[in-house]
């Protein structure tokens, strides 16, 4: 027999649903469908994403180390 469920809702389900009406209240603002939104959402997660990586990259200590011993050569 399984225990009763907990009458108050896990932080799982409360974020879920918090992303669900923030979604739903942006396309009704921009007047767009919800998944044009999501999808939109999604990539622009992936650009950031993309351009962090890329700069990370550029700021790396061992890579400043070598271009700056190049520089003084």
């Amino acid at each position: 027999m399984r225990p009763d469920p907990s009458p108050f809702p896990s932080a799982a389900d409360i974020v879920a649903r918090l992303l669900n009406l923030a979604t739903s209240l942006i396309a009704r603002s921009l007047q767009l469908p919800e998944p044009l939104v999501y999808s939109t959402g999604v990539y622009v997660v992936a650009q950031v994403q993309a351009a962090e990586t890329r700069a990370a990259k550029r700021l790396c200590p061992l890579r400043l180390k070598r271009q700056l011993r190049r520089l003084f050569r």
